[in-house]
Parts: C-alpha cells; structure tokens; sequence
C-alpha cells in the first residue's frame, strides 16, 4: 500500500486525532457530517466540538460529502459509532476501490445481530478486506504527542504490516495481530467494564475496590473473547488488559465518565444529556450480555452494568449482588496444585 489517500470517517474526537497523525505524512480526508463542523476544520484547523483548543494540520482536508472523501482512497478508516456503523458504511461503499481495506476504529457491537465492526464489513462490502485499530489509546493525549502504542487486527497479515507503517509516528507506535476476533472483542467489552469503574469512583470507593473491579473484569473479558475464539496472548496485550486499565483509570475516558456520574446519583438521560460523545460501552452492554449468554459465558459485572443502564437497580446495589456471589476459587481447574509445589514440582500457572 503506497502512502496514497486516506478516507477518515467520522469526526469524532477519536477520528479527527488518527486524522492528524495521518495528514502531515499521506493526502487525508476527514468526513464530518455537519457540512458546518466540517467547514471549521477546513478554515480554522480545529474541531471545537470534539477537540477544543488543539491545532489540526493545515494538510488536513474535511468534507461532508461522503462520496468525495472515500473516493479513490487507498484506506478507509471507520471512526463511526457501532450503533451507526452499518448506516453509514452502506453510503461508503458504492465509492469504495474493490481493494481498499476498510479498519474500524469503533469499539462495540451491533444490537440485534450481535456482530463485530469487521463481520458488518464482509456483509456489507463482501471481499473487501477489513481490520481494525484498538488499543489504550485516549485522544487528547495521542493528538498531544504523547507517547501511546496501539494494535492493527486483520487477518491478512500481510495488509495489516502495510496498515501499521502508514500509520505508525514517532510517538505512536503500532503492532499487528491477526487475532481480529479477540481485539474485537476485548475493545467492546471493556467499555462495558469501565463504566463499572466508574461507578466504583462516583459512589466514593477506593483503590482497592477498582483494582478488584478491573482483575475481576480482566477474567470476564477473558472467558467472553475465548469463547468466541480469541487467542489468550491478547487478553495480555494492548488490546486487552492495556485497553482496559487505560479506560478504567483515566478521567479521559468517555465510559468511565459515564458510570462515575451514574454512581453519584444521576439519570442516565441527564448523564448522557452532558456527554457530547458517545460512550459504545452504554449501548454494547445489552447486545454484549445477550451474546455471552449465547455462548453460556456468565459476565456478573457486565450484568450489573446492564442492570443499572436499564433502571433495575441502582449503582449502590450492585455491589452487595457482586460481593454476595457464591464463593469459588479464583482460578477454575487449580485446586490442588498446591500440594505438587510443597512436594518440589512447579506450581501450576496462576
């Protein structure tokens, strides 16, 4: 893939930095809806409604005509929310290059189907090859220059490394993984997982209670991904336990925004009336529950999550159904390694 044009789709915040980082290096085409939004990118080299106060590259170009942004792109990336995803994808492809790899940079589910940013591209774009970009990575400290690292999943490895040097930065370093499933998989579920961390936060509880939380969540994530046939290794990776630590502790993170003001006491309507962004985790955590269901995976956190979105409980009584479960060990399948190690062989993995 020679460094030709690049079709960013979506002008989010998250969509407008991977667009930055892009335009200085490669021709980049931002969409935005809002012809007005999309304007002010062009002239004033700013998005003040997703990235107020940061200065975008003069050679970055925002439109809000689909059809010319996408048009003769080398790569499309996909900065949409995964409740509009397929919406919108069905406008991108009829401009679309038969070969043109399109990478979601969304991290969710679809409602109702159930499928993975990647599965809604192969339906709707059959043959096109599609990956995508996840990783611990929060936008006002990537648009800053700090240092980050993030993943690009496909499973044609060979796309992928051409994805992952357009682009890589010197500050923004990216690695490859064909595990498309798992990275998938693990960035929607841990937006889920964050906004328990935040309720942890607005109801007042302290570091333990949140490192308990995000252990615990680690091993919900990682049964979820197994089950659907995610490789273990990235459970332990950027797209797996560095996704979630990131979205868990930071106050950057839209999702945890949301439980923390969910824990001290507010509505979700009023929440999200104060969220200008989208937080995936509170429309994946329905869709995400019923699939693990699907594949008798049992998601205790991802269940009191739901609970309180849909107004069955409040954050206060999720943690006595948390802590009240029945008791077990914290590694299924160990009981009894012990006794291997006091007799002098290894102990079994923990």
């Amino acid at each position: 893939m020679a460094k030709g044009k690049v079709a960013v789709v979506g002008a989010g915040s998250w969509g407008t930095t991977v667009a930055s980082l892009l335009a200085p290096r490669t021709a980049t085409v931002l969409w935005a809806r809002s012809p007005e939004l999309s304007e002010a990118i062009r002239t004033e080299h700013e998005n003040a409604v997703y990235l107020p106060g940061v200065r975008l590259p003069d050679a970055l170009v925002a439109t809000s005509d689909l059809a010319e942004a996408v048009a003769g792109a080398e790569l499309v990336l996909m900065a949409v929310p995964s409740h509009g995803f397929r919406e919108v994808l069905r406008d991108v492809v009829p401009h679309l290059g038969r070969t043109t790899p399109v990478v979601s940079l969304a991290k969710g589910v679809e409602g109702g189907t159930f499928r993975r940013m990647s599965e809604i591209v192969r339906e709707e774009s059959p043959g096109t090859p599609a990956g995508v970009l996840t990783g611990p990575n929060l936008a006002r400290e990537v648009v800053a220059g700090q240092p980050a690292a993030t993943v690009v999943a496909m499973t044609d490895e060979a796309i992928a490394r051409e994805v992952q040097e357009l682009l890589r930065t010197e500050t923004f370093r990216v690695y490859t993984n064909p595990d498309l499933v798992g990275c998938e998989t693990a960035g929607a579920t841990k937006n889920v997982l964050a906004i328990a961390a935040g309720m942890i936060q607005g109801l007042g509880l302290g570091d333990s209670s949140l490192a308990a939380l995000i252990t615990r969540g680690l091993a919900e994530l990682g049964r979820f991904c197994l089950a659907l046939g995610g490789d273990p290794m990235t459970m332990a990776g950027l797209a797996g336990v560095g996704d979630l630590v990131a979205t868990c502790t930071s106050r950057l993170s839209r999702n945890r925004m949301v439980g923390e003001l969910l824990g001290q006491g507010r509505s979700l309507d009023d929440v999200l009336g104060d969220v200008r962004m989208v937080a995936e985790g509170v429309k994946t955590a329905r869709p995400l529950l019923e699939l693990a269901a699907a594949q008798d995976v049992e998601m205790p956190i991802g269940q009191q999550v739901t609970d309180v979105l849909e107004g069955v409980r409040s954050p206060a009584e999720t943690i006595p159904a948390l802590m009240l479960r029945s008791a077990k060990p914290e590694f299924q399948g160990l009981e009894g390694r012990g006794d291997r190690s006091r007799r002098g062989a290894a102990p079994g993995p923990a």
